[in-house]
């Protein structure tokens, strides 16, 4: 009796092995819809400026400094905001980074990415940042989107820089999957 239990305990566990025809092995099927690439050349990349204020459109990180709130606006830049009196925040200016969706702070401090860039700028004023340094190829070039068990169109350096990704409909699966 156990030995016949044995057999049937195996192949089930082996039959569970076996990939279905009409499974695709990384388990999704195309649904039509996929991530597209959106790139920059090097020269927009390098253009950065301090701007008049811009609404927010996609807040992320936000770093406290004395009165003043500088929040990240992904893909965009940073805004920077005299918060003296929070029940009237104040929307100073704006510093526009094509592909930033990070920023970290020490002190007078400000590191913001820019696609591949790292850059460094100085807040002791904060209504007159200014930028101090650009570290290049501080950061991997990243040639997929950010996320998990998606078709997307596969990235062509010779394009450009991979800057942000779109979901788009597709009339054909394409070649990548992550």
């Amino acid at each position: 009796m156990r030995q016949i239990l044995y057999v049937f305990l195996s192949s089930v566990l082996m039959s569970s092995c076996v990939l279905s025809d009409s499974e695709p092995f990384n388990g999704n099927d195309f649904d039509g819809t996929a991530y597209r690439p959106i790139y920059a050349t090097a020269d927009e990349l390098t253009k950065v400026s301090v701007t008049a204020p811009v609404s927010l459109t996609d807040p992320g990180k936000i770093y406290v400094s004395d009165n003043y709130l500088f929040i990240n606006d992904r893909g965009r830049g940073v805004h920077i905001i005299d918060n003296k009196d929070p029940k009237k925040p104040v929307n100073l200016s704006f510093i526009s980074i094509l592909s930033n969706y990070d920023i970290a702070a020490k002190g007078n401090w400000l590191y913001a990415d820019n696609a591949t860039d790292l850059l460094v700028f100085d807040i002791s004023d904060p209504r007159v940042p200014k930028l101090i340094k650009r570290i290049t190829n501080a950061i991997p070039v990243s040639y997929f989107p950010p996320y998990q068990n998606i078709f997307f169109e596969c990235a062509d350096e010779k394009k450009g820089v991979v800057i942000k990704w779109e979901k788009v409909t597709l009339d054909k699966q394409p070649n990548c999957f992550r």
